[in-house]
């Protein structure tokens, strides 16, 4: 189903370029870059995933040999607010909405020396509030490359950081819902007849541990896990 949203989108989002002929006359939205503030909204694919730490010596924990992490795909919705800041900068704030997975796995190993992988799914739905520098290179007819860097409060409405673990079964690996990130990304704008479309690659890289350290064989074995999301973006402005 994400797969198909995700093709869906990027259909979408990229038809307005294919049905408009660019032309090497006039530009288009010649006058766009001199508004002081513009809107717009975006559409994006995720993959969620962890810089994780586990502890140096897992032989401490008895049967686990191996603890990794595995990326997910989600999808992100934002609107986007642009300020001008100058002729090759601007200020963006960007508050929307991430929903993705991430997977934690645990190899162990028992006494019959059979292996199995234990994979601990954390879903979440963030509430983003990005707030990022945007530097613009000069426009090539109806082409803008930039660079994108700033930072991001995160809020995830679903955490199940309060949740109480019942059974050993049901041991769920819980994360805190604050999550503040450094983003850095690239992008390229297209000036279109009637808007301004845009498409952008970024980083978003974890600056604190969001793991809750329970007495429990999956969180005592890590260290620390911080976010790690490369998200691309198709904006509409």
């Amino acid at each position: 189903m994400r797969k198909i949203f995700f093709l869906l989108a990027l259909t979408l989002s990229c038809s307005p370029i294919f049905s408009q002929k660019y032309s090497f006359g006039v530009p288009n939205l010649m006058k766009y870059d001199n508004q002081l503030l513009h809107f717009g909204f975006l559409i994006g694919y995720n993959q969620f995933n962890f810089t994780i730490d586990p502890k140096s010596d897992l032989a401490q924990f008895d049967s686990l040999m191996v603890v990794n992490t595995s990326p997910l795909s989600g999808f992100n919705l934002g609107i986007i607010t642009n300020l001008r800041m100058g002729k090759y900068f601007d200020l963006r704030f960007i508050p929307g909405l991430s929903f993705g997975d991430r997977i934690v796995n645990y190899t162990i190993k028992y006494k019959n020396s059979t292996r199995l992988v234990t994979r601990k799914n954390i879903e979440s739905v963030y509430l983003d509030l990005p707030l990022l520098v945007k530097f613009k290179s000069s426009r090539m007819h109806n082409v803008r490359a930039y660079v994108i860097t700033g930072v991001q409060y995160s809020v995830d409405l679903i955490s199940a950081a309060k949740k109480k673990n019942r059974t050993t079964n049901e041991i769920v690996l819980k994360l805190y819902p604050n999550d503040f990130q450094a983003q850095i990304g690239v992008g390229a704008d297209f000036y279109l007849t009637y808007f301004k479309f845009s498409t952008e690659l970024k980083m978003s890289f974890g600056l604190n541990d969001l793991l809750v350290k329970e007495n429990n064989l999956f969180a005592s074995s890590v260290n620390s896990l911080k976010s790690k999301i490369l998200q691309i973006s198709f904006m509409f402005e």
